[in-house]
């Protein structure tokens, strides 16, 4: 779909905690590179974002530190709203959602639903805390797990085996607030039938998809959740923090987050509206057919952005002549992690943006993440390779090209652009390229192929000095002055050309470049002229200046050391006697499973799921033997299973137990099968 008005939209940051790295790289970098891009092609745009400021762990953390959770959110939302400032995000607004703006916003979707009869009533038996007079929610709710026996469970989720509960489940359960035991009281919600919206969302991904392409990843997350089958999503809990509802018997309770986030988006944008003095201005993006809606996002967010979130506004259409556009694309990336393992806050690794940009300047930073954005599959931050993109290339090619070409010119052409004569085999093929390039680069930045276009940016520098090297002006200067002033001329013209394409990556970059050229940054329909010879003879130059700095080593190795020694103490193996006790032995509890069923789990070579009987029980399983077995030929054999092993997530998917086997030759694995008549469940002695 191609459109004059765009509106860009990027997840609204969670307020309780710093901006990493991984963030930048699943939904902001990307969609600022876009909007930049969409600018220069001389689009209305409007790009919003904020901060996501209602839930259940910003109340934790207000408990935990003695503050209110509004305290909790100020400051968060304030470090993050600098932190992208720093990393030269463009927004056009950057709002929250604790505004009362938003709050009347939410209410608006709320109260229209409930007129309408979209909503339904369900009565529900909750915890609640007797001490404290309040309904629990999940994460309020500790207790021991009945998957691993952690006694530190919440009541969502054990994090020590990665089972997800419900607070019932918890054996012993505790309140987190009081400490005390919990008691089971009714309470009612309201309900948003998600599952009558599931065939026209269905539609509307694959028209969506044909018409733009959406990304294999986001499609195949949708495919999962509508061959479950869509359920009706509760929009009422039982919480002093968030959108109050403006409902008869639900004055004491507040909107589920998941429901009044989503709609951060516009009220960000009548947020934007109100600052431009033009309170209905946003509706020209919201309530124009022909605006084109790309909503960048994390992986973790596709459900909430592809389903929710459009459900939502198709229900809102259903009733009123001003109908909400609904997301043309919805570009997520997967995870960036940090030196090879996940960011993680409680051990200490990774790296904060803030902390980031008090060291380094922003465009290496983006430029580096622009190469290594996790598009199709997770990818990694290192900081040696942060180092050598910026030495390698944003200094060697694109840096170097720049600085040897304006100081050349202004050593030998009186800083001013030569004139440009007859022009060459040579110089024709080079403006060839110079001509494809924006084309080719714009058209993978329009199929949010961001590092496909910052390759073919960086070829053409790389083209560029190419150029330089083979023309040799140093010598023809003397031998032929006319071919070195055209060769300067056009290599004048590349950094114009060059300062364009790289500006949605780099802006202070391109911003630098321009300087040196004395000309204003680029704007308007800047892209679609990228490839034209705009400067004009005898055009005065700035002076030059790098553009880009060197990042030493003991830079880096001073960055590195801290996770060095960490990765080296977790690494370490611990002086242990390598013999076991009897005792020892007995805790390992054998038992003969029963194979029932038997899958390969996708995008997974090594991996089968199988589903195995014990006695009266059932569980999963995933072994690493699908290189060793068919599927179809394990279902009906027994196998031994360690039945007291702690649940572990592989892929997604919760392992109960591990399936005994040997190695034989040539790598395959040969399952320990007792004899058929062995029943399940029956001890391994």
């Amino acid at each position: 779909m191609d459109s004059a008005r765009i509106l860009i939209s990027a997840a609204l940051p969670y307020a309780n905690g710093p901006i990493h790295l991984g963030h930048l790289a699943g939904a902001y970098l990307p969609s600022d590179m876009y909007a930049r891009y969409q600018r220069l092609k001389g689009r209305d745009v409007l790009f919003v974002c904020g901060s996501d400021e209602h839930g259940v762990p910003i109340t934790i953390s207000a408990d935990r530190e003695g503050i209110t959770p509004q305290q909790v959110v100020d400051r968060y939302h304030a470090q993050n709203h600098e932190a992208f400032r720093a990393f030269d995000m463009s927004f056009d607004t950057y709002s929250r959602t604790s505004l009362p703006l938003h709050h009347e916003t939410a209410r608006s979707f709320l109260v229209d639903f409930h007129e309408r009869g979209i909503l339904t009533e369900k009565t529900e038996r909750h915890f609640y805390d007797e001490k404290a007079e309040m309904f629990l929610p999940d994460r309020y709710v500790e207790g021991t797990c009945p998957v691993c026996s952690s006694e530190n469970a919440r009541g969502d989720q054990c994090e020590q085996c990665g089972s997800y509960l419900n607070p019932s489940d918890l054996i012993n359960p505790r309140s987190k607030i009081s400490g005390g035991k919990p008691v089971f009281r009714e309470t009612a919600h309201l309900y948003f039938p998600l599952g009558k919206y599931q065939k026209r969302l269905e539609e509307y991904i694959a028209e969506r998809d044909k018409r733009d392409g959406w990304k294999e990843n986001v499609l195949s997350y949708c495919r999962s959740w509508f061959q479950e089958g869509l359920q009706d999503r509760a929009v009422t809990r039982d919480l002093d923090w968030g959108v109050r509802i403006p409902l008869k018997g639900y004055e004491k309770k507040v909107l589920y987050v998941w429901f009044d986030a989503v709609l951060g988006y516009v009220s960000a944008s009548k947020d934007w509206a109100q600052q431009q003095g033009k309170p209905h201005s946003w509706k020209h993006f919201w309530h124009d057919p022909s605006t084109k809606y790309v909503a960048f996002i994390g992986k973790d967010n596709v459900v909430f952005h592809c389903i929710v979130f459009p459900a939502m506004l198709m229900a809102w259409n259903d009733g009123h002549r001003e109908q909400f556009v609904l997301p043309e694309n919805v570009p997520a990336n997967e995870f960036l992690n940090f030196e090879g393992q996940k960011f993680s806050k409680s051990r200490g690794w990774g790296i904060d943006v803030q902390d980031f940009l008090e060291r380094f300047p922003a465009d290496p930073l983006r430029y580096y993440l622009a190469t290594a954005l996790p598009e199709y599959r997770d990818s990694d931050f290192y900081w040696k390779d942060f180092q050598a993109r910026n030495n390698n290339e944003l200094l060697a090619i694109l840096g170097n090209y720049v600085h040897r070409t304006l100081t050349f010119a202004h050593a030998r052409c009186g800083g001013v652009v030569p004139p440009r004569s007859a022009l060459n085999e040579h110089d024709r093929a080079l403006l060839e390229e110079v001509r494809k390039a924006p084309v080719t680069a714009g058209r993978y930045f329009e199929e949010y192929r961001f590092r496909d276009g910052l390759l073919e940016i960086m070829n053409l520098a790389r083209r560029a000095n190419k150029y330089f090297n083979d023309s040799e002006p140093w010598k023809s200067i003397e031998a032929d002055p006319e071919r070195c002033m055209t060769t300067i001329n056009l290599s004048l013209q590349l950094i114009r050309t060059l300062a364009i394409l790289i500006s949605p990556v780099c802006p202070s970059t391109s911003g630098r470049m321009m300087a040196m050229l004395n000309l204003e940054a680029p704007g308007g329909n800047a892209w679609d002229h990228a490839g034209e010879l705009k400067l004009q003879e005898q055009h005065t130059l700035g002076t030059p200046t790098p553009i880009v700095s060197r990042i030493e080593d003991d830079v880096i190795e001073k960055e590195r050391e801290p996770f060095a020694v960490k990765e080296a103490a977790e690494a370490s193996p611990q002086p242990e006697d390598s013999h076991i006790s009897i005792d020892d032995f007995k805790k390992i509890d054998l038992r003969v499973a029963r194979v029932i069923a038997c899958e390969k789990v996708e995008d997974a070579k090594k991996l089968l799921k199988l589903l195995v009987r014990l006695d009266g029980e059932e569980r999963q399983v995933v072994a690493g033997i699908a290189e060793s077995y068919d599927p179809t030929d394990l279902v009906g054999k027994s196998v031994v299973l360690v039945a007291n092993l702690k649940p572990a997530k592989i892929r997604g998917l919760v392992s109960q137990g591990m399936i005994l086997a040997a190695a034989a030759d040539g790598g395959r694995l040969v399952l320990v099968m007792p004899e058929s008549e062995t029943d399940p469940g029956a001890s391994v002695r």
